[in-house]
């Protein structure tokens, strides 16, 4: 999917998809919501509001308080992709969030998740 279309889908419509993902795994909503807020510096009440509200992935990035500076250490590869190679910062922070979700539903500490 070209840059412009993934920065353009709602982070509404993902969210849910997100917390299905670490559900089917034996996560948590709430392990998603940490992971989140730990990678954007939402608050839990910021993130809930961006839940409910339509927003696409680009302005929920661009809105983000702060991202956390060790999110650098994300690696690996979404949808044959290397996250850590990807240009573009929107599409880079879209695919940080999509590793972090698929380590959580892979069973992973969130220590580790976290880059603790």
């Amino acid at each position: 999917m070209p840059t412009r279309q993934i920065s353009k889908l709602l982070f509404t419509s993902v969210y849910p998809l997100y917390v299905q993902k670490a559900e089917r795994k034996n996560r948590t909503k709430e392990e998603v919501d940490l992971i989140i807020c730990w990678l954007t510096g939402y608050t839990r009440d910021e993130l809930i509001r961006h839940t409910i509200v339509s927003i696409d992935f680009q302005t929920f990035f661009e809105l983000a308080p702060s991202i956390h500076p060790k999110s650098s250490l994300i690696n690996g590869v979404v949808c044959g992709v290397r996250v850590e190679d990807i240009e573009d910062p929107i599409t880079r922070k879209i695919r940080y969030l999509d590793k972090l979700v698929d380590e959580l539903a892979t069973g992973k500490s969130m220590d580790k998740i976290l880059r603790q």
